[in-house]
């Protein structure tokens, strides 16, 4: 009892010394009475997530709101201090707008602007998606928009931010369905001059997590971890399903990203909802950008920035990636085969984990 108490002590010094340095940014600072009377005493629950519960919320007749409550019990108060200290440098349309924030004693909340048609995960596997509700212009849009916002983080903002979490769940949509990235509670900030952090954990959500993520043997950490799960998160656009199905009829489908390599690479058919030649033509290229977002090597994926280039850009200017589920094969062209990167000087500059 007496520990629980001294943790919950230290966690709120650690949040009252950030606000205190906190004080010259934009977002409001509400009373846990606001925030009761915005959700009207938490009636509308929007969802449940391991950091919190989210509640729509209404700041006056016109302006709706979704309000995370946080657990009091998770964490050591990094959550809300990456959230607000992220999210409050961030003024971009492909980035969820936080419009203020709770720090009333041991009650925790975050307040952002409400968006009416959720998260792209509900969009991508309803039904999976036997009725497409959106058409593949649409669907590039979105991958367009999400991609343009991952780069603001990594190069438009005063320092890097290094998201860590992108996933269908976490990138909701407007009332026009324009993209925007949520959920900052595992992001980083490092400077730009320098590349990549040192993890002491492995963070973000398994089927989108980078190898080097998770393996004990890479360590350092740069933003082509977001990269990668961009990469992961546009397969699974372009499937409509999770890349790892267990439900498929045909084995060779199960893991979609190696199943979608190899039918580019014989140029087969994608047995997916396509109905004329531009739309196949924005499936292929949607494919083969993914493919390169996923190399196994960091050093092998494009900076967001090319990303944002391969998705604006024609079909014709793009190279077919390297195999990232055979990584001795060479990368392959239109007719043409160009050498792979020698496995050697992967290592990226780096800097300490910041808690």
């Amino acid at each position: 009892m007496y520990a629980d108490l001294q943790t919950k002590r230290r966690k709120k010094v650690k949040i009252k010394k950030f606000l205190e340095d906190y004080k010259g940014f934009k977002p409001s600072r509400y009373s846990y009475a606001d925030i009761k009377r915005i959700t009207n005493h938490f009636k509308d629950k929007l969802g449940q997530g391991g950091y919190g519960t989210v509640f729509k919320g209404r700041l006056s007749s016109d302006v709706l709101v979704a309000i995370k409550v946080l657990n009091n019990f998770k964490g050591n108060g990094e959550e809300f201090i990456n959230e607000v200290g992220s999210m409050g440098r961030i003024h971009h349309v492909n980035v969820t707008r936080l419009v203020g924030f709770c720090a009333d004693g041991y009650d925790r909340a975050l307040v952002y602007e409400y968006l009416p048609n959720e998260s792209l995960e509900k969009l991508i596997f309803a039904a999976k998606r036997k009725d497409r509700s959106l058409s593949w212009e649409k669907l590039q849009d979105i991958t367009v928009g999400v991609a343009k916002g991952i780069e603001y983080l990594h190069q438009g903002c005063e320092q890097r931010i290094l998201h860590f979490d992108i996933k269908p769940h976490n990138i909701l949509l407007d009332h026009n369905f324009n993209p925007k990235i949520s959920d900052f509670g595992l992001a980083k900030l490092c400077s730009k001059e320098q590349s990549a952090i040192s993890m002491t954990t492995a963070r973000g959500t398994m089927g989108y997590i980078a190898p080097e993520v998770l393996s004990r043997n890479f360590r350092n950490v740069s933003y082509k971890s977001d990269v990668y799960s961009f990469g992961m998160l546009l397969l699974e656009m372009v499937g409509g399903r999770k890349n790892i199905d267990v439900t498929v009829e045909n084995t060779s489908q199960v893991y979609f990203p190696e199943w979608a390599y190899d039918r580019l690479d014989k140029g087969e058919e994608f047995g997916i909802r396509i109905e004329d030649d531009a739309q196949t033509g924005i499936a292929k290229k949607l494919m083969i950008v993914g493919l390169w977002c996923i190399q196994w090597y960091p050093v092998d994926r494009p900076s967001m920035k090319v990303v944002v280039q391969m998705l604006e850009g024609e079909l014709g200017a793009l190279t077919m990636p390297p195999n990232p589920f055979a990584s001795t094969d060479p990368p392959k062209t239109m007719g043409a085969t160009i050498p792979r990167k020698p496995a050697v000087n992967r290592d990226l500059p780096t800097i300490s984990e910041m808690e």
